[in-house]
Order: C-alpha cells, then sequence, then structure tokens
C-alpha cells in the first residue's frame, strides 16, 4: 500500500518517527523571509510531499488513536488522503505570499472541517505532527531555519482556519433549524435508485425538530460506528434531495473492492447495515459551491433547483459517467431535460455496451471532453459549476480557461476520492 511504502522507504525507519521534543508551539510572526524560506522547500515537497504527509497521518494514529474517528481508513490504505494533503501542503507554499490565491482551497478545507467537528485544540496536534514528519524525511535539509519557518507558517494558517470555521460553527448554530456538532438523524426511508447499487436514504432528526433550508449543492457528514475498526467512521455527502424542513436525502454509491483498493467500509455500513429506522450522527449542511438563486449528487441537486426557482435560465448539465450502470439519477435526468426546454444535457459514457443507447442513455463515448461540446456550454455570461475528484476538476477547470472562460465564472467543490 502506498502508505506503507512511503513509511517504509529508506533512511525512513518507524523508529525514527517518534514525537520531538518540541514543546508548546510559541507564536510567531511570519516574516517576509520566512516566506522565502517555505518557498525554498517546495522542489523538496514535490519530490518528499506524500513521503511526509504518510508518515503524519501514521504519527497521527498511533500517537492519537481518538483522530481514527475523524480519518477515512479506506482512504488511508489507499493513499488518498496522504495525497490531498500533500497537495494542499504544495498549495500553501506555493501561494504563502498570495493569500487571494489561497481563498478557494482554504474555504473548501474549512467547510469540511467544521463538517466533521474539528477544533482549535486540534491544530497544535497537527503541526506538532507536519514539522517531526518535515524533519524526519528531509533530514539534515530541515534545519532549524526551515522548521522555524514552516513552524510560523503553520501557525499562520491554523490561525485564518480556526477562525473561519469558528464562523460557521456560529452562523451554523444561529441558523433556524441548525446545530453545531453531530444531531442523531434515523432513516426513515431508503430507495434502491439505480443498477450501479446507488441507494438514497432519507434521514430525519431524531429530535423531531425543524432543519434548516440547505443550498443545493451543500453535503453534510454522517458518521456511524463501525464494530471491526472499532471507531466511528465520517463520509461526506452531497444532499441530493430539495429542503422541506423535515428531512435530508443523500444518496451513497456502494464502493466494491478491488486489486487497487479495500471495500468502501462506510458506505457497506450504510448499505447493508442500516435499515428503515437506524440511526446515525449528521452534521450541519455546509459547502461552499452553491447556486446564486432564490436532487444522487450536489449537481443534480442544483439542477433541482434552477429548474424549480429559475426556469428561464439556460442550462446545460454535463455529466461523465463510467457507463450505464454507474449513471447515477439517469431517469431524473431524462425526466427534467423531457419536461423543461430550457434545459440541455451533455453524458460521456467512458464505457460504452450494447445495452446503452447513444442519444437516450449517453450522448458521447469516452471520457468528458468540453472541446466537443463548445457550441454548447460557452453560454453568455455563464457560470460554471464542477463537482468532481480533484483530477477531474482540475482538468475541466483547466479546459474552460484555454476556452476563454474567466476563473471568476467558475466554482468548483471536491467530490469523490482526491486522486481518483
Amino acid at each position: 500500500m502506498l502508505v506503507q511504502r512511503a513509511i517504509r522507504r529508506p533512511g525512513v525507519s518507524w523508529q525514527t518517527c517518534k514525537p520531538l521534543a518540541l514543546g508548546p508551539m510559541p507564536r510567531r510572526t511570519l516574516t517576509s523571509e520566512q516566506m522565502k524560506i517555505v518557498q525554498s522547500t517546495i522542489p523538496a515537497l514535490e519530490q518528499h510531499g506524500m513521503a511526509i504527509t504518510s508518515l503524519l497521518h501514521r504519527r497521527l494514529l498511533d500517537f492519537h488513536p481518538e483522530l481514527k474517528n475523524v480519518f477515512n481508513t479506506t482512504h488511508q490504505v489507499t493513499g488518498e488522503q496522504p495525497a490531498a494533503l500533500a497537495h494542499a501542503v504544495w498549495v500553501y507554499a506555493s501561494n504563502i505570499d498570495n493569500p487571494a490565491a489561497l481563498q478557494t482551497t482554504l474555504s473548501r478545507i474549512g467547510h469540511k472541517h467544521a463538517s466533521l467537528g474539528i477544533t482549535p485544540e486540534q491544530y497544535p496536534i497537527l503541526g506538532e505532527g507536519l514539522l517531526a514528519a518535515i524533519k524526519t524525511v528531509l533530514g539534515a535539509a530541515a534545519d532549524d531555519q526551515v522548521l522555524d519557518a514552516w513552524g510560523a507558517a503553520y501557525e499562520k494558517l491554523a490561525e485564518y482556519c480556526i477562525r473561519f470555521e469558528g464562523e460557521l460553527y456560529r452562523q451554523a448554530a444561529a441558523t433556524p433549524g441548525g446545530w453545531k456538532g453531530w444531531r442523531k438523524f434515523f432513516v426513515s426511508d431508503r430507495t434502491q435508485e439505480s443498477d450501479a447499487a446507488i441507494m438514497s436514504f432519507h434521514l430525519t432528526p431524531v429530535d423531531g425538530g425543524a432543519l434548516p433550508a440547505h443550498k443545493p449543492g451543500q453535503f453534510v457528514t454522517v458518521r456511524r460506528f463501525v464494530p471491526e475498526l472499532a471507531s466511528y467512521q465520517p463520509r461526506q455527502y452531497g444532499v441530493s434531495g430539495a429542503p422541506d424542513g423535515k428531512s435530508l436525502r443523500i444518496s451513497v454509491t456502494g464502493a466494491a473492492a478491488s486489486d487497487a483498493r479495500p471495500a468502501g467500509r462506510a458506505a457497506g455500513v450504510l448499505h447493508e447495515d442500516l435499515p428503515a429506522g437506524a440511526e446515525l450522527d449528521v452534521s450541519m449542511p455546509l459547502g461552499g459551491l452553491v447556486l446564486d438563486v432564490n436532487a444522487a449528487t450536489p449537481a443534480m441537486a442544483m439542477l433541482k433547483t434552477l429548474v424549480d426557482q429559475a426556469s428561464w435560465r439556460s442550462v446545460v448539465f454535463v455529466h461523465a459517467a463510467r457507463g450505464g450502470r454507474g449513471h447515477a439519477m439517469k431517469a431524473a435526468l431524462s425526466e427534467i431535460v423531457a419536461n423543461n426546454p430550457q434545459v440541455r444535457r451533455a453524458v460521456f459514457y467512458q464505457e460504452v455496451t450494447d445495452r446503452d443507447q447513444q442519444g437516450f442513455d449517453y450522448d458521447f463515448a469516452g471520457g468528458l471532453e468540453l472541446s466537443k461540446i463548445k457550441d454548447v456550454v460557452l453560454l453568455p455570461g455563464a457560470d460554471f459549476y464542477i463537482c468532481g475528484p480533484l483530477p477531474f476538476i482540475k482538468a475541466q477547470s483547466k479546459a474552460l480557461m484555454l476556452m476563454g472562460v474567466d476563473e471568476g465564472h467558475v466554482h468548483m467543490e471536491l467530490f469523490g476520492s482526491p486522486s481518483e
């Protein structure tokens, strides 16, 4: 596994990864000279970033086992979570002197953290672990100056995150029907959505209280105790239904095992062990990717809201799926397109079978290529909302930029695995 390879790499044994005697992290001012030092480590981050973050995650789980209730164990095994963190560290170092360029990334991280209930007290734990991992992996290259610069840089980042997440918690508690932390829900209904083992769950508060009017594109974190792991496993899912004040709907795809990755434990628990009436913990709906108008994926929830509340808008719904069996909410999309002439679709199937009918099930064979539908998607003054894993988001946003779309009109939200 990738995590194990990173930790067992030559010259980095686990015996060298005991906590360093760093002591309390003092408050420091991030100077321009320290910014330059952090930026000078970018080549090392590009080469050793995965080793650093894999080691960091191993340290955190070994010395702070309570954090097993926060981390996705499947993404630990596959290396996806360390990869996502390595990318975030690299982005921060690359833009440390340009805070405006970090707003989207930090907002996304802040919403995810708030949905997991991350507290200010946990930031020093992560900071100590990060500095220790940098020192262990980089060795003599991570001298006192480098560690001091990264310590100051991390504190600056932590201060921003704590303020941002604190404001999200405050807003959540002040919103009618809202809450901070976890709230107990029960499964009031479950529906099989497609052949691809997509199951929708209607979740209703156990306390019988009202719910906030979530925005299309937001997500919730759900968690349930997994006995075989002896810990809670949290997962984020887009809210796939319109707000009704009584329940939330999420749609979950069962993750089967393969040679490259184990089966998704949390998805399996939901699919197999969560009958109607079962209880689980749910966070407040959060997420920065929302429509500016007054449902299996966040994008479908957005589409439903647009046709209900802004029927005058021209909408192009572009969807990429591995194939017909993995095409979530196909019937719902077809119905919306058929009943709303202002809505057009462009569906790409990576793998086409004899069962898939072009023009009915899908429109294009192969991976999503916006250049094929340039004349369709480039509507005057259009806003573009992209949901998906990180490589998909990067590829599609780059394609839009190459077609002349201003980046201010491109809105992104990371869903699914960071690296798939």
